[in-house]
């Protein structure tokens, strides 16, 4: 139960600051120029949180659209090392992840 409140208030924690530095651009800098910069902040900060909640997971070769590193597959075979759909040394279409 305690990693559910920490997450609250890690949440929390994150949503007053976005806040308060929303506020203080809303009134350091005039309504057309500070709309665009409020939403571009907030983007960037939710990328920043995202990466760091990432890395505390231990995924720290991850990207938004999926992880950097392939997937490699093994001939059932043979054991080929490949990245295909069939071994290329055997055409056999058994394969295991590894």
């Amino acid at each position: 139960m305690s990693n559910n409140k920490q997450f609250l208030m890690q949440q929390l924690l994150w949503i007053g600051i976005s806040l308060i530095i929303s506020i203080t651009i809303s009134i350091l800098v005039p309504f057309p120029f500070s709309l665009p910069l409020i939403i571009g902040l907030f983007i960037l900060l939710s990328f920043y949180m995202r990466k760091r909640a990432m890395r505390k997971m231990g995924m720290s070769g991850a990207t938004m659209f999926g992880s950097n590193n392939s997937i490699n597959y093994y001939c059932m075979s043979c054991g080929t090392k490949h990245n295909e759909a069939a071994c290329p040394r055997c055409g056999s279409k058994m394969k295991r992840v590894g």
